[in-house]
């Protein structure tokens, strides 16, 4: 995984580009290498099927420019503080690196988005300490 620049997290496909996007567009015209997770494949929607969203999200990040983006497959309406997931968003923000983490904002409306700002800021805690073991 590439050293990025930005890490710009969500809930569902779509997420990042609803809420970052056009963040993200103007930090990659500047020069920014950003990286993309989607925790879930929005599975539970109520518009749009997995496979056509996991198409239109990789399509955005080819128009977008994003260096990378990676969907952890968790459940829709699923997702989990445990220490199985934050191991796993650990490890991924100590391979890329990112000098920013963006995250939905923490008292959203939707609860998969505000497990997805908790779940980042343990996450993003956890990967600064030395002696924490991620897996």
């Amino acid at each position: 995984m590439k050293k990025i620049d930005i890490l710009a997290v969500g809930a569902h496909p779509d997420d990042v580009e609803l809420g970052v996007g056009g963040i993200l567009a103007s930090a990659i015209r500047m020069g920014s290498r950003v990286g993309v997770v989607d925790l879930t494949r929005g599975e539970l929607a109520s518009r749009g099927e997995v496979e056509i969203r996991s198409k239109e999200a990789q399509k955005a990040a080819e128009i977008l420019g994003v260096t990378w983006r990676k969907n952890l497959k968790l459940p829709d309406r699923g997702i989990e503080i445990c220490p199985e997931n934050i191991i796993l968003l650990t490890k991924l923000i100590r391979c890329s690196r990112p000098l920013i983490v963006l995250a939905p904002y923490y008292l959203d409306i939707h609860p998969d988005h505000v497990q997805t700002s908790k779940l980042v800021r343990q996450a993003w805690f956890d990967s600064g300490l030395k002696k924490y073991v991620s897996g």
